[in-house]
């Protein structure tokens, strides 16, 4: 029902631009009911779910996150869960690295059973924007 972003098998991962600097405190994730969905099984939901951040990450050009582990830092781990609100908020751990980022990598580790497909309905990136560097000169 409606539109999700669906990928083949129990892994994958999506890079998020976000529309300016981030500091990200949080990462909500949301899928369908169980009441919601056709079959009246939601197997397609992600389950182990990871959130990094590039530390080649700079102000300039595009980033595509995936290559060298090392170039990566982890800010969370967390386990969707099908029994409870189909909309959940995970705090990102940003105090190691304060500092803004422009990409955000959601990398789906799992989901609850459907050998296909996996389906994410919304991802949401919370935080503070950083100010623009004209802010802070005068």
């Amino acid at each position: 029902p409606g539109n999700c972003w669906a990928f083949k098998g129990h892994q994958g991962q999506v890079v998020i631009r976000l529309p300016a600097r981030v500091y990200l405190t949080a990462i909500t994730v949301q899928h369908i009911t169980k009441d919601a969905s056709p079959s009246g099984t939601i197997i397609s939901a992600p389950k182990d779910i990871a959130v990094f951040v590039s530390l080649l990450d700079t102000s300039g050009g595009d980033l595509a996150l995936g290559g060298d582990r090392e170039e990566e830092t982890l800010l969370g781990m967390f386990t969707y869960n099908v029994e409870k609100d189909p909309v959940q908020t995970f705090p990102l751990k940003n105090m190691l690295l304060p500092r803004a980022f422009s990409h955000v990598k959601l990398l789906v580790k799992s989901n609850w059973g459907n050998p296909w497909y996996t389906c994410i309905y919304r991802v949401k990136v919370h935080g503070k924007m950083e100010k623009p560097e004209s802010f802070n000169q005068g």
